[in-house]
């Protein structure tokens, strides 16, 4: 328990402290308002795209509701591959802090604006009342962290020569998984390519700098990049030993079944046209997600995953309907069970709490 602050010493020199945390407070608040601002700018952007997605919430009682399970399934599998990867970066078997602490952070980060760095600080809190060491905790989520966002920006790569190659004819929902498969597979070999060859990271580093540094002319070159890759990875593989090879798996298979969570949804409004063209709006929206300006990229995705599909041959209907779907079981419905993960968590190790 940290020291109770006495009104006395509160008291001392109010003045000077009051002049001294005015440039302060303004250095905090004048971020946030214009951090506001830049949110409803966008919001009133995005409100005509927003209003056509919202509208069809209605229409979700028209899907039929044996479709629903099997979009949980799958998003629960997805949220499940989160765990074994952060269980395999913090090198324990506690799932169930693991778990429980991954749940109650990602609701967190999905509330707040920008809020990965307050979810983040949920599942250290978390994982640290449950008995692991704090500085193994930290490693192992930044650790995790950076696996499943490099992973995630290889899926437009690996993407778009599959949209490429893909044939341009109607789809079932057994073909989108294979193709989700075949991803996943590629994906794993470029891994354990990149994670053994110094040269093979290097060249993404040299052709990620060269496009750097060609879009953005004004600014001063980057030439370091290659080496500080080279330098993440190390530390990756420091902190997941020789259990690397299953961190990315577990990385892959959070990307695969949530994207199988998306095809379910289209197949469940009788979409069909090219999987490959529906995984690159997959990976568009999941990047889309990234952007810190709505919570979880409310909005963005929204708005985004449903014009892409558009362009991908889907109605506005069937886009619609399939993306609020898709974000029922992805985005809201992890909401609650974070709150509810947070409960069972603090009273398991409620002891544990109370004594540090």
């Amino acid at each position: 328990m940290g020291e109770v602050e006495h009104p006395a010493d509160m008291s001392v020199e109010p003045l000077p402290k009051l002049r001294e945390s005015q440039p302060e407070l303004w250095r905090r608040v004048v971020p946030r308002l214009i951090y506001m601002g830049i949110t409803l700018v966008t919001l009133y952007i995005l409100w005509p795209s927003l209003v056509a997605v919202f509208r069809s919430w209605p229409d979700l009682l028209q899907i039929r509701p044996y479709w629903y399970p099997i979009m949980i399934v799958l998003e629960a599998i997805s949220f499940a591959c989160v765990w074994g990867l952060q269980a395999v970066a913090l090198r324990t078997t506690r799932w169930f802090a693991v778990g429980t602490a991954q749940l109650a952070g990602n609701a967190v980060s999905r509330i707040v604006p920008g809020g990965a760095a307050a979810g983040g600080a949920v599942s250290y809190k978390m994982l640290s009342n449950a008995g692991i060491r704090g500085g193994r905790v930290a490693s192992g989520l930044t650790a995790a962290s950076l696996i499943s966002t490099g992973t995630l920006f290889a899926l437009p790569i690996l993407s778009v020569p599959a949209a490429l190659l893909g044939r341009p004819t109607p789809w079932s929902l057994s073909e989108a998984a294979w193709l989700g498969g075949a991803v996943f597979a590629l994906g794993f070999l470029a891994g354990v390519i990149l994670f053994h060859y110094d040269g093979a990271m290097r060249a993404v580093g040299r052709g990620i700098q060269w496009v750097r540094n060609r879009l953005f002319r004004k600014r001063p070159p980057m030439h370091d990049l290659p080496d500080t890759l080279i330098h993440e990875r190390n530390a990756i593989r420091t902190t997941l030993e020789a259990s690397w090879w299953k961190a990315l798996l577990f990385a892959l298979g959070n990307w695969l079944f949530d994207y199988l969570a998306l095809v379910a949804a289209l197949a469940a409004v009788g979409y069909t046209a090219r999987p490959t063209l529906v995984l690159l709006a997959y990976a568009a929206s999941m990047v889309l997600a990234m952007i810190p300006i709505t919570p979880g990229g409310l909005g963005f995705v929204e708005a985004g995953l449903a014009g892409l599909l558009v362009v991908a041959g889907a109605s506005p209907a069937q886009a619609g309907v399939a993306t609020l779907a898709y974000r029922l079981v992805s985005y809201w419905l992890p909401l609650p069970a974070g709150a509810v993960a947070a409960g069972l968590h603090r009273r398991r190790y409620r002891r544990r709490v109370a004594t540090t």
